[in-house]
Formats: structure tokens, sequence, C-alpha cells
């Protein structure tokens, strides 16, 4: 693993990471925040899962997050969307699909079932390096994320309660086999029979999920995306049908971009902070 980038903020440490990744095949990065914090052993981490044509440096350069991270003494986590460089046929012609669009899912359809396998790279290899490597605290790891991004961070909470302990979105891709960007990534990753959409699909998940923490959610209601793409009341639904707890705040005026992140950045690090204290 190599550190290509390192700079001080909020007291600590911002660093990015390439190393060579067994579960896609090839090289990725993943930024790192670490805050300064009198040594007590291995830090809680919370991973931040970024949104369609993003990498890491999204939520990096733009939310403010590190902020706030340090103020709790949680190191942040932020990997890349996909994998990168692999000149497969069909990963550079739409934008919400292939390159910067892995949906943290594991592909089951060729070509991409080789390398896209975002969820076992985020919920495996990556815990397993940052505890090993960085310090992070494997019985304390929260994941949020958005759009996407915010998908993922619902289905990897979901299907592995034994990595992550707590869980938040912001503007998440709700019911992705109900929506154009779920639909075609699924049908592309994953073939046509959507019995196996459904292993990846928040809103299937939950009603048999062991995930005990409470999930919280914000949405812009000003969000262009939001009646086409995000279908957060599908969501919400799904979680009362399952008798589990979701706080779903619907915030007024409040669009898709980074600047509705930054605004609730810190309510969701606050929220992981007091679930990985339980």
């Amino acid at each position: 693993m190599e550190c290509i980038q390192e700079v001080k903020t909020w007291g600590g440490v911002q660093r990015v990471f390439r190393h060579a990744s067994k579960t896609t095949r090839c090289d990725m990065e993943f930024a790192v925040f670490t805050p300064s914090v009198p040594a007590a052993g291995p830090l809680p981490a919370l991973f931040y899962l970024s949104g369609l044509t993003c990498t890491w440096a999204n939520v990096a350069d733009k939310a403010g997050a590190q902020r706030f991270a340090a103020e709790h003494g949680l190191m942040l986590v932020m990997p890349d969307t996909s994998p990168r460089g692999l000149q497969l046929e069909g990963e550079e012609e739409d934008w919400d699909f292939g390159t910067g669009a892995g949906f943290y899912i594991n592909a089951s359809e060729a070509p991409w079932k080789e390398h896209y396998n975002m969820f076992d790279y985020v919920t495996e290899e990556l815990p397993s390096l940052v505890a090993g490597e960085l310090g992070a605290d494997e019985a304390r790891i929260g994941v949020t994320g958005h759009s996407m991004g915010g998908h993922g961070a619902l289905i990897c909470a979901l299907k592995r309660p034994d990595v992550f302990s707590s869980c938040s979105a912001f503007a998440p891709i709700s019911a992705p086999s109900q929506c154009p960007w779920g639909e075609k990534a699924f049908t592309g990753y994953l073939g046509k029979d959507k019995t196996d959409w459904a292993k990846w699909d928040s809103c299937e998940l939950v009603e048999s999920s062991q995930f005990e923490g409470t999930v919280l959610v914000d949405q812009g209601e000003a969000d262009n995306f939001l009646a086409r793409e995000l279908r957060c009341e599908l969501l919400q639904a799904a979680f009362v049908a399952a008798g589990k707890p979701l706080i779903l705040r619907m915030q007024s005026g409040y669009d898709h971009s980074y600047y509705f992140i930054a605004t609730f950045m810190g309510d969701h690090i606050a929220h992981h902070r007091a679930e990985l204290a339980r």
C-alpha cells in the first residue's frame, strides 16, 4: 500500500492511498482522515460511499466531514466508486454505468464479474486493510453514503451487520429494482432475473436483516431525482413493514448536491458516533 497524498487538516491527517486490490483485481485508491486523539487503542471508523461519477475526492474536498470527524474522534474512510482503468468493452460509454458506477454490488455477468465486486471490497477487503494497517477498530465501523453510495451504505449495513454497526444515508437510491438507474445497473451487472436483484435492494433486504441500529436518512425535497430515481417513500414503507427503526428527514429546499450533504454532515457523524458507542 502506497501513500500518494498527505495533508494536515483540523488537527488530523488526510491521506490518500493506492493499493493492489485482490477483490477488484486492479489498483484502487481510497482516502482516510485520521483525527488527532490521545493514544487509546484503535479508532472507530466511518465509511463514506460516494455517488455516481464520483471518486474519494468529492466527499474529501466538499463535504466538510473532517471537522466533525475530528470533533468526535472518528476515522473517515472514503473509497472509490468502482474499479478503474480496466478497458472493458462498454465501461466508458455511459456516465451511469461502468467506471464510476459500481453500485456497491458483486457483479455476476461477464465481463463485469471479474472486477466489479465493490460489495466485497467495501465490506471485507477495505475494513481489514484499514484495521490492520491504519488503526481502525473492526468492532466499531459505521457506513454512510450519498445517492448510489446511500444505496451502498444501506445494503452494506443490512447484509453485513457483523461488519457495520451504524448506518445513515444522504438521498439514497432507495429501491434500485424500481428506478431507471438501478434497473440499468442491475441488468448490466446481474442479468435480467429480478430475483437476483432483490439480493441487492434495501427495500427487499430490510425485513430479514439482522441489523439492529437506527438508520438516519436525509432527503432534500427540492432534489430533481427524488420522484424518479430515489423513491424514499418505498424505503420508509419497507422499514415500517419490517418494524425496523428509520429516521427519514425531508429537508425543505435542499437539492442533490454537496451543499446539501455539507449542511447535514455534522448530524450524521454525531449519529454514527452515538451508535458506535452503544
